[in-house]
């Protein structure tokens, strides 16, 4: 099954002066993985359309950046 967030491992170069990044992430939208959008799909009401930038529930996706995670885990230690 096709995940939203994916992951690759650029070239590491052993003359870069800085610290490399060893892996980094990305996320794909959702209609990568529709091939057609089927009929009778789940909409969102006018007002909560306009503010979630699409009309069918399926096609949502938030944007959460690769540290987001961590800043609520550390949040919940406190």
């Amino acid at each position: 099954m096709p995940t939203p967030h994916k992951v690759y491992y650029p070239f590491i170069s052993p003359f870069d002066p800085c610290k490399p990044i060893v892996a980094k992430t990305y996320s794909t939208p959702p209609h990568l993985y529709m091939q057609m959008q089927p009929p009778n799909l789940a909409q969102f009401t006018p007002h909560e359309a306009l503010r979630a930038g699409t009309l069918w529930k399926v096609l949502y996706d938030p944007y959460f950046g690769p540290y987001e995670k961590l800043r609520k885990e550390d949040s919940s230690h406190d």
